[in-house]
Protein backbone atom coordinates (compact mmCIF):
# COMPACT_ATOMS: atom_id res chain seq x y z
CA UNK A 1 0.00 0.00 0.00
CA UNK A 2 1.39 3.34 -1.25
CA UNK A 3 0.49 6.31 0.86
CA UNK A 4 -1.62 9.15 -1.46
CA UNK A 5 -0.50 12.58 -0.78
CA UNK A 6 -3.14 13.08 2.30
CA UNK A 7 -1.30 10.13 3.91
CA UNK A 8 2.10 11.77 3.36
CA UNK A 9 0.37 15.48 4.46
CA UNK A 10 -0.77 13.72 7.51
CA UNK A 11 2.07 12.15 8.74
CA UNK A 12 4.06 15.24 8.31
CA UNK A 13 1.77 17.10 10.25
CA UNK A 14 2.23 14.73 13.04
CA UNK A 15 5.99 13.95 13.03
CA UNK A 16 5.67 18.42 13.15
CA UNK A 17 3.47 18.14 16.25
CA UNK A 18 5.68 15.40 18.05
CA UNK A 19 9.45 17.02 16.74
CA UNK A 20 8.59 20.53 16.87
CA UNK A 21 9.38 23.22 13.88
CA UNK A 22 12.71 24.14 15.72
CA UNK A 23 14.04 20.46 16.53
CA UNK A 24 13.17 19.17 13.12
CA UNK A 25 15.57 22.39 11.79
CA UNK A 26 18.40 21.94 13.63
CA UNK A 27 18.27 17.97 13.02
CA UNK A 28 18.01 18.92 8.70
CA UNK A 29 20.80 21.35 9.68
CA UNK A 30 23.04 18.21 10.80
CA UNK A 31 22.18 16.30 8.04
CA UNK A 32 23.10 18.80 5.70
CA UNK A 33 26.58 19.42 7.19
CA UNK A 34 26.97 15.47 7.17
CA UNK A 35 26.59 15.39 3.90
CA UNK A 36 28.91 18.16 2.86
CA UNK A 37 31.35 16.76 5.29
CA UNK A 38 31.03 13.60 3.26
CA UNK A 39 31.67 15.04 -0.22
CA UNK A 40 34.57 16.91 1.14
CA UNK A 41 36.23 13.77 2.29
CA UNK A 42 35.43 12.33 -1.06
CA UNK A 43 36.65 14.76 -3.03
CA UNK A 44 40.14 14.65 -1.12
CA UNK A 45 40.77 11.28 -1.85
CA UNK A 46 40.73 11.67 -5.27
CA UNK A 47 43.27 14.12 -5.93
CA UNK A 48 46.76 11.81 -6.24
CA UNK A 49 49.58 12.14 -3.89
CA UNK A 50 52.50 13.86 -4.89
CA UNK A 51 55.38 11.68 -3.40
CA UNK A 52 56.99 8.74 -5.26
CA UNK A 53 56.06 5.03 -3.40
CA UNK A 54 59.73 4.50 -3.61
CA UNK A 55 62.85 5.25 -5.05
CA UNK A 56 65.49 2.63 -6.00
CA UNK A 57 69.05 3.78 -7.59
CA UNK A 58 69.96 2.41 -10.68
CA UNK A 59 72.57 3.59 -13.22
CA UNK A 60 71.83 2.72 -16.97
CA UNK A 61 72.73 -0.63 -18.20
CA UNK A 62 72.69 -2.31 -14.56
CA UNK A 63 70.47 -4.73 -13.81
CA UNK A 64 67.28 -3.95 -12.11
CA UNK A 65 68.19 -5.09 -7.99
CA UNK A 66 66.22 -7.96 -6.51
CA UNK A 67 63.71 -7.37 -3.34
CA UNK A 68 66.43 -8.53 -1.39
CA UNK A 69 68.98 -6.24 -2.44
CA UNK A 70 66.41 -3.27 -2.32
CA UNK A 71 65.81 -3.79 1.35
CA UNK A 72 69.34 -4.00 2.01
CA UNK A 73 69.76 -0.48 0.20
CA UNK A 74 66.59 0.94 1.54
CA UNK A 75 68.84 -0.19 5.37
CA UNK A 76 71.87 1.28 4.63
CA UNK A 77 70.10 4.84 3.78
CA UNK A 78 68.89 4.96 6.99
CA UNK A 79 71.49 4.44 8.85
Amino acid sequence: MNPGPWGLLIIAVVVLLLFGRGKISSLMGEVAGGIKAFRKGMAEDDTPDDKPVASIDQRPGEPAPTMSEAKDVNRSKDV
